[in-house]
């Protein structure tokens, strides 16, 4: 017989008659080097290494540039095509939904002193087209006809500028988070292969993602203040999830085995409370892949204070080389969602106020701001490529 016991983050099965040691299950002591000598840490931190991360952040801070194409700065009256390339005018209208992220970046990027009118000395250079805008856009709206666009676009950058053709494109990017952009690239083979694409749809069985060259990018619903969370003992059920089960076999598993168990509120569609509701009274909220494998709940949760349990198979985490995600949350396998429950039961009672207490550290990453703040969002994935800087160029 197999159980489930959490180790250091990750779930593995084991026999009954192993023993199973719990080393990993540990407080860990960390140094603080503000001189206050040696502590015992109350929470197993979420960072792989905090300190060498922050100096190098710091770093970044004062040395980062880049070039972003004229394009985004023309005058809505030069094109048709302007509103393409220009930030939007209200990000947080409620009805960007998960393309919130998408138009944030590009605002904080082009209000930020990371943006440099000298392209000799840029590190990176922003193609700022939006595939959102042109899903909605009368003249470019198909999939085909977007795919057509930026490979036409991406011509003329490499025939107009010469920083295109000094890398091969290679220290170029762009943002999404609008699943059309998938295959946005799929016509222009070095806008593919070499070029950076910052993206929601971050998965490894994606076929134009190619994780160790493209960036996951945190996606965000549209809000303007951080939630007031639940403590631990006020979250009276185990398990929250309502979403539509079209297109995924993890779901409709999981609506089967578990609609009927008293402690898990899974719902179809809409829930049958006030959707915020599910994340405040619950331990752990699930996000499981549905027609994408990125959704917003996973914000949504750490933002709310409920754990995330991750059902999501080839999901490129967001800052997954900055932020331990097992510190706090849970991945299973989605051929384990008949398990669901005994592995949820199976996390110690410290295990779990640990990753509560991270998500109140890592929160302020998954968030973005009117005016950036230190360590959000933006700044989390510009520093993704910072971590990328450092391309051989030839001089032009």
């Amino acid at each position: 017989m197999k159980n489930f016991i959490h180790k250091n983050g990750v779930f593995v099965q084991f026999d009954v008659k192993e023993k199973v040691g719990m080393k990993n299950l540990e407080l860990l002591k960390v140094k603080n080097r503000s001189n206050k000598g040696e502590i015992l840490s109350t929470c197993v931190s979420p960072y792989y290494d905090w300190e060498l991360f922050a100096a190098d952040y710091e770093e970044m801070m004062k040395t980062l540039k880049i070039f972003v194409y004229p394009d985004a700065f023309m005058s809505n009256k030069f094109s048709t095509f302007s509103s393409i390339f220009l930030p939007h005018t209200n990000p947080f209208d409620p009805k960007l939904g998960n393309y919130f992220s998408e138009h944030m970046f590009k605002i904080a990027l082009l209000g930020s002193s990371f943006v440099t009118k000298k392209p000799e000395e840029a590190h990176f250079y922003f193609m700022p087209f939006s595939i959102n805008v042109m899903r909605n856009h009368p003249r470019v709206h198909s999939a085909s006809v977007i795919e057509d666009f930026v490979a036409g676009y991406t011509d003329r950058v490499s025939s107009e500028f010469s920083f295109w053709n000094a890398s091969g494109g290679a220290d170029h990017f762009y943002v999404y988070c609008h699943s059309i952009g998938r295959d946005a690239a799929s016509k222009h083979q070095k806008l593919h292969h070499n070029s950076i694409q910052v993206t929601c749809s971050s998965s490894y069985f994606q076929r134009l993602y190619i994780a160790h060259k493209d960036i996951g990018l945190p996606q965000v619903w549209p809000r303007q203040h951080q939630e007031v969370v639940n403590p631990p003992d006020a979250r009276h059920k185990l398990v929250f999830f309502a979403g539509r089960v079209q297109n995924s076999l993890a779901r409709r598993d999981l609506l089967e085995l578990w609609k009927n168990d008293s402690s898990f509120d899974i719902f179809s569609g809409s829930s049958s409370f006030p959707y915020k509701e599910g994340f405040r009274r619950s331990r752990y909220c699930l996000h499981v892949k549905g027609y994408e494998v990125n959704t917003a709940r996973v914000s949504d949760a750490i933002q709310h204070g409920c754990v995330p349990v991750l059902i999501s198979n080839y999901y490129d985490l967001p800052l997954a080389n900055i932020l331990d995600w097992s510190k706090f949350s849970i991945i299973v396998n989605e051929r384990d969602v008949p398990h669901l429950k005994k592995i949820l039961l199976s996390v110690p009672k410290q295990t779990y106020l640990n990753m509560y207490k991270n998500l109140g550290i890592v929160r302020k990453h998954l968030a973005w701001y009117s005016s950036p703040k230190k360590y959000d969002s933006f700044h989390m994935t510009v520093y993704q490529l910072w971590l990328k800087r450092g391309l051989h160029r030839v001089d032009w």
